[in-house]
């Protein structure tokens, strides 16, 4: 049976030190970083996809329903596809 995709949410913080600091409230231990936004957001994308990856090789699914929260703070990236 082929999962249909889901959206996650990820948050983007601006770390004191410098950059973003970005994490899935939803997926536990799912944090990345990078030096603008849109470094951190391609990291995010990349960190969700082996995210996803290391469940489907554990056997299991991301089984969670659409998170959404305010725009200004979230982005939402597409996770199993």
């Amino acid at each position: 049976m082929m999962e249909v995709p889901k959206d996650v949410e990820f948050v983007f913080e601006p770390d004191p030190a410098g950059g973003y600091h970005a994490y899935a409230p939803e997926l536990p231990g799912l944090h990345t970083e990078g030096d603008t936004l849109d470094e951190a957001t391609a990291n995010a994308e990349e960190a969700l996809v082996l995210y996803v990856e290391g469940l489907r090789e554990e056997g299991r699914s991301l089984e969670m329903g659409v998170v959404r929260t305010a725009p200004t703070s979230t982005s939402m990236i597409g996770a199993a596809r």
